[in-house]
């Protein structure tokens, strides 16, 4: 059974960083976009951030653009989100999976969004914090 494997989540102060990663272990990434969500307590898991495969598209929810940024290393099978500029409201688990039904990332509301998506793995906690 396919699952994905976040890591790199973990306590920081408002206005630092934390580079997680998603790895895909017995599953080959290529021709997939992968999505980046988050799960704050009491509330829905929404679509951070999307990249395509061999495509330049991306996706970011209006919350994180500008402080977050995706990226993929094909050779290595993983995927990468940079976040910058931290902020409290961004404390949540963050789970990776891939859209197995595009390589180009288009916007949730303009596609089935999160239904989209499959592979989830068990997450990676970020708090942020003072």
């Amino acid at each position: 059974q396919v699952q994905f494997v976040e890591s790199g989540g973990g306590l920081v102060q408002p206005g630092g960083s934390l580079r997680l990663s998603c790895a895909a272990p017995g599953f080959s990434l290529d021709y997939y976009a992968v999505g980046w969500f988050r799960q704050a307590p009491g509330k829905e898991r929404e679509e951070v951030s999307c990249i395509s495969y061999r495509d330049p598209s991306t996706y970011y929810a209006d919350s994180v653009k500008g402080r977050f940024a995706i990226s993929r290393d094909d050779a290595q099978n993983t995927v990468y989100l940079q976040m910058n500029s931290l902020k409290p409201e961004d404390t949540a688990v963050y789970y990776c999976a891939a859209n197995l039904m595009r390589s180009r990332c288009v916007p949730p509301q303009a596609s089935g969004g999160i239904g989209e998506y499959s592979y989830w793995g068990q997450g990676t906690q970020v708090a942020v914090s003072s």
